[in-house]
């Protein structure tokens, strides 16, 4: 069973740099149906999807974020990472990465446990 650990800074400035870090374990990060996703939850709202890093390393983002969001990925250490620039406090939420597995029939998602990030100065 593939395991997701987020980590992050927990407290960001405003204007500055946000960097996520997910961690796989149990499985392999290479493999044509993943799609390596990042999902937010700010406090008292629904989730908002930020977008995602397929095996062919191309990128899609939500429009909103799109500006601002990076995703990446690193094979050799089995950890995909979220960078989100110019934060502001409407930024603030809990980041949860995901891993989407589409084979073209059926379709699953395994959750990190989640971290919270404050934006506050």
């Amino acid at each position: 069973q593939v395991q997701l650990q987020e980590s992050g800074p927990g407290l960001v400035k405003p204007s500055q740099t946000l960097s996520l870090t997910c961690t796989v374990s149990g499985g392999p990060i290479r493999n044509i149906y993943y799609y390596w996703t990042w999902i937010r939850q700010p406090p008292g709202k629904g989730l908002q999807w930020i977008g995602y890093i397929a095996d062919s390393d191309s990128t899609y983002y939500s429009p909103s974020l799109r500006s601002r969001a990076s995703i990446s990925r690193d094979t050799s250490k089995n950890q995909f990472t979220l960078q989100l620039s110019s934060v502001t406090p409407e930024d603030t939420a809990v980041y949860y990465c995901v891993q989407r597995v589409d084979d073209g029939d059926s379709l699953m998602d395994y959750w990190g446990k989640g971290t919270l990030i404050t934006v506050s100065s």
